[in-house]
């Protein structure tokens, strides 16, 4: 298995040319680095210009690795070939190396690059990427897998101080300042001496870079959207190498497969946190969130949600300043909240969208805290204050919300609360703690400090976490709290089961998407019924899991309402509304339907677009079938490229999310024609949403090649 590592940008605040005086002067040795012991030049050439100059290194070093395993291996001293080529026109320097020793069991693979930095001529950027490929080590590829990751670490640590230091030895030796390259013909009678500029061995266990002085202003650098080592000190934490890789190489992963919306550094920090950094299961978690925030379109809660006034009167809990750490600070007082009456009053769906928004404010308030405070604050303290907690407030319906909640949670909010407080826990709290606490994450459980009675009010206790001048008054503290103090929902807002059902499903039905699983053998088919010719029908579907083929039929005679459970031959029990077969199996294709367009194949994660101009009335029917892959399909599988694959192998169980329109063919092509470049938003409604589509269209000039040339086909 191959292993790959990404560092981010590292900007030197000094000229490239500089920067090369300081790298030139690592040689013969550098006592910095005790592990490089010495090299020999195999190869060296310059151009007629000295604007380029190459040069091949065999380097010896002097790997630090345990004696029984240098014994074992047969060998003292590792050695790399390195070759660097400086480009003094284009004021680049690669570095490109790899391992000579044991080459036929490991193979080590690095790149570096120095070069100006793209919005700022005076300053340098180094970046570098390296791969380790552990074939076998005589038994002892785990170990040698450690080692290397250990070393890796600990000399990208040591290497920021490398260039530093030499920088400030020719600043004392009054050295600040050297010319560029300009062209200059060489002279006729005096050879040409190439100016050597030696290169340390870059390898795995060895990398050079430095860190800028301190920067006013730290920004993404834009040239390829890359980060920057002093953005992600400013505004992500201290991240040890290993994690600068695995954000940097998820982020880049989902800059090139991911169709929708990018999340923010610091959203997909946290999922990778909360999978301790495995990059595997933090993306396909990370990916089943983002399809999740598609689909109810969380993205734009705080502007779309506003709280019905039950909440604003009876829903306990608010904002209040923040911790002693900068943390934005939420206090819920539970114990005076009537969980029944809200339930009863709102039901499950309305609680679980304003506890979204909540914590949509949450990450809202972390990047203002985060500017405000100067240092990285990505998530909050919640405060609980169980005063009043009692038995009725472990009533089942209530509980079955409060756990319905705190999965959704976990599952797309991770990382988020960096320490819950409760407070005034009363006898009656270990009987709710059973019930819930299975649910959540054990890193979450860890974060969480219970205090019973008054036991907050001294040493340990909230001062340590909250300045005393925000205490709320509630808590025995000056500072005044807007926080609702709650009481009983009137059983006249109380509403029937019905209503509370109808509104629900308005509540998730707002979103313009439709989901639906498809089966191997129970295809999900959607049905539109055409009256006028040359009406268009219009779709846009992402592939959340698995791989579909997409399929427009026409009959003249209207379909038999949808089996209630066409699964069951399969032993599933499909969701109601999940799955719909229309196309009865006595149907004969050319007989009693007929295909309109050739099938589409649609890979997992794809988001496709397209529209049908209809020619003759009748019905209609959209189709997504399994799409079976060959057993040996996934062998060669790029491992970045699928999110799920292990799943979708597996599995014979596909999901798609789908939304279709049908207009007439005057309105389309108004729609096509007339659609403006400044309509382009990412937020969709009901009466707009197909000009995505049409913009998409009409700005990239994509066609199918269609025999009936009457469909379009638009694959993001």
């Amino acid at each position: 298995m191959v292993q790959k590592y990404q560092s981010p940008v590292r900007v030197y605040k000094h000229p490239f040319e500089l920067v090369m005086a300081a790298y030139e002067r690592r040689f013969p040795t550098c006592h910095l680095i005790p592990m490089f012991v010495d090299s020999d030049v195999i190869s060296e050439e310059t151009s007629e210009d000295r604007s380029f100059h190459k040069i091949e290194r065999r380097c010896k070093l002097d790997v630090d690795a345990p004696r029984l395993l240098k014994r074992i291996a047969g060998v003292d001293y590792v050695y790399f070939i390195q070759k660097n080529s400086l480009n003094h026109r284009e004021r680049t320097l690669h570095i490109e190396s790899h391992n000579e020793t044991f080459s036929n069991r490991v193979i080590i693979h690095e790149l570096c690059c120095y070069s100006v930095h793209p919005e700022n001529e005076e300053w340098t950027c180094f970046e570098q990427s390296a791969s380790l490929d552990i074939k076998s080590f005589f038994g002892f590829e785990s170990t040698v897998e450690k080692i290397a990751m250990k070393q890796y670490a600990s000399s990208i640590k040591k290497g920021k101080e490398i260039i530093e230091y030499y920088l400030r030895e020719l600043e004392e030796e009054g050295i600040t300042y050297v010319p560029r390259w300009s062209p200059c013909p060489p002279s006729p009678t005096k050879p040409v001496v190439p100016v050597v500029i030696p290169a340390l061995p870059i390898t795995p266990t060895i990398s050079i870079e430095a860190p800028p002085e301190s920067v006013n202003e730290i920004q993404v650098c834009k040239e390829g959207n890359k980060l920057d080592a002093d953005y992600i000190k400013r505004y992500l934490g201290d991240l040890t190498p290993l994690q600068e890789s695995c954000l940097i190489r998820l982020r880049r992963w989902l800059q090139e497969t991911h169709k929708g919306k990018i999340p923010k550094d610091e959203h997909i920090l946290r999922f990778l946190r909360a999978r301790d950094f495995n990059i595997d299961k933090a993306r396909e978690i990370l990916c089943q969130s983002l399809t999740w925030r598609k689909q109810h379109q969380v993205d734009y809660l705080l502007d779309t949600w506003s709280s019905p006034q039950v909440l604003h009167d009876y829903y306990t809990g608010g904002w209040h300043h923040h911790d002693k750490d900068g943390r934005p600070l939420y206090i819920l007082r539970l114990g005076h909240m009537d969980t029944k009456g809200l339930v009863r009053a709102l039901g499950e769906e309305s609680l679980l969208r304003h506890v979204l928004s909540i914590n949509e404010e949450g990450l809202r308030r972390c990047e203002e805290n985060t500017k405000v405070f100067g240092r990285p604050i990505s998530c909050w303290t919640c405060l609980v204050d169980l005063e009043g907690l009692n038995m009725r407030h472990l009533w089942r319906p209530g509980v079955k919300a409060l756990l319905r909640i705190i999965e959704v949670v976990e599952a797309n909010y991770p990382e988020t609360l960096g320490r819950l407080l409760i407070l005034r826990a009363p006898r009656v709290f270990p009987v709710l703690w059973t019930l819930v606490s299975p649910f959540i994450d054990e890193n979450t459980r860890k974060k969480f400090l219970i205090y019973a009675g008054n036991d907050y009010q001294g040493p340990g206790g909230l001062v340590d976490y909250i300045d005393k001048e925000i205490i709320p008054d509630f808590l025995g503290g000056e500072c005044m709290c807007e926080v609702p103090e709650g009481g009983l929902v009137p059983k006249s807002l109380y509403r029937t089961a019905e209503e509370l059902e109808n509104d629900e499903i308005r509540l998730w039905t707002e979103t313009i998407y439709q989901s639906a699983s498809i089966f191997k053998g129970a295809p999900h088919e959607l049905l539109i019924e055409i009256i006028d010719a040359s009406s268009v029908i219009t779709w846009d579907f992402d592939v959340c899991k698995g791989d579909v083929i997409f399929n427009i039929y026409h009959s003249k005679r209207a379909p038999q309402p949808p089996r209630k459970d066409p699964l069951a031959t399969h032993g599933i029990t499909s969701p109601a509304g999940n799955n719909v077969q229309l196309i009865d199996k006595s149907w004969l294709l050319g007989q009693d339907y007929s295909m309109v367009e050739s099938p589409l194949t649609c890979k997992e994660g794809e988001s496709v677009q397209g529209s049908h101009v209809t020619r003759w009335p009748g019905f209609y029917i959209l189709q997504w079938r399994f799409h079976s892959m060959p057993a040996c399909a996934t062998t060669n599988l790029p491992r970045v490229d699928d999110v799920l694959a292990t799943l979708q192998v597996s599995s014979h169980k596909c999901k798609v999310m789908y939304y279709t329109e049908v207009l007439g063919s005057e309105d389309f092509s108004a729609r096509l024609l007339n659609t403006p470049t400044q309509q382009k938003t990412t937020q969709r409604d009901c009466s707009s949403s197909f000009y995505y589509f049409t913009v998409c269209f009409a700005m990239r000039g994509i066609r199918h090649n269609s025999p009936q040339k009457d469909v379009m086909w638009l694959r993001i």
